[in-house]
């Protein structure tokens, strides 16, 4: 019987707890985090006081992600980490990579999705969620409307999917910070539980016309893996398209005079795109992470910054010449508003040689290999224009696209390691404002893990991963059983349209 069935019928019966055993993951030894005293005040002179103090103490430390960072409840944003933390902000141009049947507009299409995966930095800016513990886990789904696939030029992704942001923010939202841009301007931020419940009345255009009603599915789940550094493995599928989107995410970061910078991990080693059917069938586009900034730590007004560059490289695939792309991010000068330049190229690559490891920037990349290049800044329009050609083109203008909630199942529904279930009490009060009972049930989770981690110590034994394997030197996160067991459930759920408790 398939894992399909299984699920229909109501066989399936996934763990409700993480599994001990002596696997090689680090375990969950609680040490002593830096963090700074917990207060019910949250004023802005008490939040500067804080941050004041915690950058005092972070001057010196290699790394503060491995050390742990704990804030007091009134500088955390209600939302769990392993949510937080996710690729698909714009879920419907993830669907569209393997669309076209030519690789230099699949290559296009990845471009688009790179650049709109973290729209919520763009969007509702910076903030910090919970600190994931070890076994913790979050699975989602979307819905979207499938994007139309012209030939190029005349195709740019728009406001397919615009969700508008809602008067007021509920009790229920998991996102404080999030919201809409309207001419420059703020909106009052909405919680995902309403953006979520106007998905069935939401108005879906392309240049005033109407698209069809073509849909597609996407599943994702995520887990945390490791405490010691802190890592976890997330996976994502295309329904019925043949995509499949996995990695391990791990950050380095140090403070660095005013502002945080955020680097990835050893065992980071990007996003990893594989088309398992279809036009593309075969390849696999291999998207590293630059290095950012997070910036504004001494006046509260916390954003972004990028620089280095993202290498994008097509491997595998059928008979035709390998395509990589560059992302170059400029620096930004001291003086003078932020621009957010960016420019990049695409061009071929010979597989047979590793003289192409060295270019990581446009200026690097032989003449004679250009096939296209793009500019623009990454928070609005990005053009590009092919390498014989003076015309640009629009590739995507991220200031007209909004982010697209995820559909999660029903608290009651979930298990008690799912994040939203697991942070409950947290979240609820953190949105109440009750910080002083948020700070309490916040405590009583993290001696909870101090108590759970010598258990372990005791016992001599180590954690396993309940959904994926073990094995992540390569970059690459692998469902076990359990895991594809998991997303089959998913992907149930997306099929039949379940909706409910999104937010």
């Amino acid at each position: 019987m398939s894992a399909a069935a299984d699920i229909a019928n109501g066989s399936v019966h996934l763990p409700a707890e993480p599994k001990l055993d002596g696997a090689a993951f680090d375990d969950a030894t609680v040490d002593t985090p830096i963090s700074v005293g917990e207060s019910s005040d949250a004023s802005e002179t008490s939040k500067l006081r804080m941050i004041l103090q915690l950058v005092k103490k972070c001057f010196g430390v290699s790394d503060i992600a491995n050390m742990r960072l704990s804030l007091p409840s009134v500088l955390l944003a209600p939302v769990p980490n392993l949510e937080y933390w996710s690729y698909t902000d714009r879920p419907d141009i993830l669907a569209s990579v393997n669309d076209s049947p030519d690789p230099f507009d699949r290559m296009l299409s990845v471009l688009r999705f790179v650049f709109s995966k973290d729209l919520k930095f763009i969007r509702g800016g910076v903030c910090k969620p919970y600190n994931s513990v070890l076994g913790e886990h979050f699975r989602c789904h979307y819905r979207v409307p499938a994007l139309p696939n012209p030939p190029e030029p005349q195709f740019v992704p728009k406001s397919y999917l615009h969700i508008p942001t809602p008067a007021a923010r509920s009790e229920g939202s998991s996102l404080r910070s999030f919201g809409s841009w309207k001419s420059g301007q703020r909106e009052k931020p909405a919680s995902i539980s309403q953006l979520s419940s106007q998905l069935e009345n939401v108005v879906i255009m392309e240049d005033g016309l109407e698209l069809n009603g073509e849909e597609a599915q996407i599943v994702f789940i995520t887990e945390q893996v490791s405490h010691h550094p802190p890592m976890s493995s997330y996976y994502y599928e295309v329904v019925d398209r043949g995509i499949q989107l996995s990695g391990v995410d791990q950050i380095a970061a140090r403070l660095s005079g005013a502002s945080v910078r955020i680097a990835p991990g050893d065992k980071n080693k990007g996003l990893f795109i594989k088309l398992t059917s279809g036009p593309g069938e075969g390849e696999e586009y291999h998207v590293t992470h630059p290095i950012a900034a997070v910036n504004g730590l001494l006046t509260m007004r916390l954003y972004a910054s990028i620089t280095d560059s993202v290498i994008v490289t097509c491997r595998g695939g059928k008979d035709g010449k390998l395509l990589r792309a560059i992302i170059e991010y400029k620096d930004e000068g001291w003086i003078g508003k932020p621009q957010r330049a960016v420019e990049g190229v695409i061009h071929t690559y010979d597989p047979d040689s590793v003289e192409q490891e060295e270019w990581r920037k446009v200026k690097h990349v032989p003449l004679d290999r250009h096939l296209a290049r793009f500019e623009g800044a990454w928070d609005k329009k990005i053009n590009w224009r092919r390498a014989s050609e003076s015309d640009w083109r629009p590739l995507i203008d991220l200031s007209t696209l909004s982010l697209v909630p995820k559909i999660v199942r029903p608290l009651p529904e979930q298990l008690h390691n799912e994040s939203r279930r697991f942070w409950k009490d947290v979240t609820e009060n953190l949105n109440k404002k009750n910080y002083n009972e948020a700070t309490a049930c916040k405590l009583r989770i993290e001696q909870s893990q101090r108590d759970i981690a010598a258990e372990r110590k005791r016992k001599g034994v180590h954690f396993t991963p309940v959904y994926f394997d073990k094995d992540i030197e390569d970059g690459r996160s692998r469902l076990n059983d359990d895991g594809r067991k998991a997303i089959m459930e998913e992907i149930e759920r997306a099929r039949t349209g379940s909706r409910s408790a999104s937010r």
